[in-house]
């Protein structure tokens, strides 16, 4: 499909979603929001999603300026911004059932930082930052920024970022357990098609009930996440390629995953 605000291209079962803005450092509209979202509507085959920017950076943010977006102004303006645009773009990444990989190339910053930063893997550039600047504009954190960074980096860590408004490097990023890896520039796009291939060539409905379990267990009791498995587990056991990794195993030789 064709998007104004983002490109899609699927190709050997990986999906990427480019940001395709690069005069504005591909800040997010509302357009681009809607945009994302339908998108991972039409995912086709895939079995591995990239998100990347285009040009010098991943996502500046939200777009403020002109036409639709000066719906943004305003308390009111930005709650029906984030309900009806943001949040459930951000939720549909969050409850996808392939796995997500993040390239971020540059600046991802307010909700860029946030849509940076969701997928299950984040590979970022050695020149990438992330940045909570809301509060050097008098706002607070959205796109779920106080959720996820007290999950990823700890609320006196998440507190720092979010109420002082400096940027986060990519390689402190990584010291912090926020991102996966840190590579460089030239490297970003070929790490993250690397690993996304990898994932796609997994047991897709094992790595999607994963998803879904990892997301759950802050969110529940012991006994919760142990039944929370054992259902899981039912449903990967029926697949396909559970199947075919139990005969793998038996014949000793290299699963052949189909994500069925």
């Amino acid at each position: 499909m064709e998007f104004e605000n983002i490109k899609l291209v699927i190709t050997d079962q990986v999906a990427t979603i480019t940001l395709n803005k690069p005069e504005r450092l591909n800040a997010c509209s509302l357009n681009m929001a809607d945009d994302i979202n339908n998108a991972m509507d039409h995912l086709g085959d895939a079995r591995a999603l990239v998100i990347t920017g285009e040009g010098k950076g991943f996502c500046s943010g939200a777009d403020l300026q002109g036409g639709r977006d000066s719906e943004i102004s305003g308390g009111q303006g930005s709650y029906k911004a984030l309900t009806r645009h943001y949040n459930p773009m951000l939720l549909k990444l969050h409850k996808l059932n392939i796995p997500t990989i993040s390239a971020v190339n540059g600046p991802a910053a307010g909700v860029g930082c946030s849509i940076g930063l969701a997928p299950d893997f984040v590979i970022a550039s050695e020149k990438a930052y992330f940045l909570q600047a809301f509060v050097n504009i008098g706002l607070v954190p959205d796109g779920g920024a106080s959720w996820m960074l007290t999950r990823l980096v700890g609320k006196a860590r998440a507190t720092e970022m979010m109420m002082l408004g400096e940027k986060l490097p990519a390689a402190k990023a990584l010291e912090w357990g926020a991102i996966h890896k840190v590579v460089a520039p030239d490297a970003l796009l070929d790490e993250a098609m690397t690993l996304a291939k990898r994932l796609a060539g997994g047991p897709t409905v094992a790595l999607g009930v994963m998803r879904k379990n990892l997301a759950e267990a802050l969110e529940c009791d012991y006994a919760t996440a142990l039944l929370r498995e054992a259902e899981g587990q039912r449903i990967a056991g029926d697949s396909n390629d559970a199947r075919e990794g139990a005969m793998s195993f038996l014949q000793k030789r290299k699963a052949e995953f189909k994500g069925e």
